[in-house]
């Protein structure tokens, strides 16, 4: 499997295919570059070069203890396009990987990126705090913690089933393949990087890295994203960015990579060719 290594020693798996502009996708909590199928045909049969990695801790990269947090997420996503030597690249981030998106390029600059999308992304910040009154109680999360740390199998099982597709919602019709892909990834990767991958996505605060990110950048949320509401994340990122287009979805879930691939990679591709 193609993987490289990073200075603190950690093997990240990656895909590297296609030629042309490079788009990189950055994986949401807890899964992998697997979750971005539907994107990653797409774009490749369009004449781009699609990247996506694994995070430290799930899938295929290696299953270490330490460095579950957005600045080493960051590092290993920068060390993937350092070792690619990928210029003029398009990142994009779902959910969990949108906060990795934001603290790469705050961290790492942007001369190396054209463009960035943030879908279902978590900034500015998920947990409520003073100054963040919108957010979702440390309680949810805590409760996301003890339960990956004690019925992690049954608890994604569910999670899929429910809040993430929005499959829970009169008339939805759930896809079991779906369903069962998202559990699969999950379950490749550690525990205790899911564990504390929890923090990592709700209390990383974005808020001042946004306003220093000057490339444009879509924001694509959907208006019944259960998981992380809209309101306190899409909609305060867009005003927060110099340079952002904001685009919403009525109805759509969470999980709309997936479950509405068609709409999700058409705007995509006007946006990156734009």
């Amino acid at each position: 499997m193609p993987t490289i290594t990073t200075p603190d020693g950690v093997d990240i798996y990656y895909k590297d295919w296609g030629t042309g502009q490079p788009i990189v996708f950055s994986h949401g909590w807890p899964l992998s570059s697997d979750d971005w199928d539907a994107q990653l045909m797409f774009f490749v049969s369009h004449g781009f070069r699609v990247i996506a990695h694994d995070r430290r801790g799930h899938g295929r990269s290696a299953q270490v203890a330490d460095g579950h947090d957005m600045d080493h997420y960051a590092d290993d996503l920068a060390a993937v396009v350092t070792h690619l030597e990928l210029t003029d690249a398009v990142h994009v981030g779902h959910s969990t990987g949108g906060g990795e998106v934001v603290r790469y390029l705050s961290r790492h600059g942007q001369d190396r990126a054209a463009k960035a999308v943030l879908i279902s992304a978590v900034p500015p910040i998920m947990v409520k705090t003073a100054d963040n009154p919108g957010g979702l109680d440390k309680s949810v999360f805590d409760d996301i913690q003890h339960q990956v740390a004690t019925r992690r199998s049954d608890f994604f099982r569910t999670f899929a089933e429910g809040p993430f597709y929005g499959y829970n919602r009169p008339g939805a019709q759930p896809s079991e393949g779906v369903i069962a892909n998202w559990w699969r990834q999950g379950m490749a990767g550690g525990a205790k990087a899911h564990y504390d991958g929890v923090v990592a996505f709700s209390q990383t605060d974005f808020t001042e890295e946004l306003t220093k990110i000057t490339i444009p950048v879509l924001v694509l949320h959907g208006e019944d994203d259960q998981v992380v509401p809209i309101q306190d994340s899409a909609i305060r990122s867009a005003e927060l960015l110099p340079n952002s287009t904001l685009k919403t979805y009525p109805g759509f879930p969470h999980g709309m990579p997936t479950t509405e691939a068609a709409t999700i990679n058409a705007d995509l591709l006007a946006f990156i060719r734009s």
